[in-house]
């Protein structure tokens, strides 16, 4: 990933790629910008998924956190 794509925030990252999908499905580009537009695309999808990831991998934590803490084992 990019050093630009690791400063993406997940909202910035998918607000963009939304952009990068719209301007594809619209057509009248070029082969090359298309090709641009869709490597760009990879790296946004790859950002979001890293956001969504580090997300999921903070709420397991924070169960398995709560679910070892005794609350609610009777």
């Amino acid at each position: 990933m990019t050093e630009a794509g690791t400063a993406l925030g997940y909202e910035q990252a998918r607000d963009e790629l939304i952009e990068v999908v719209r301007k594809l499905e619209a057509g009248g580009t070029s082969l090359e910008e298309s090709l641009a537009l869709w490597e760009r695309g990879e790296e946004l999808a790859k950002v979001c998924r890293n956001w969504l990831e580090g997300a999921r991998a903070r709420l397991d934590s924070a169960l398995a956190g709560r679910d070892g803490d005794g609350a609610g084992d009777e």
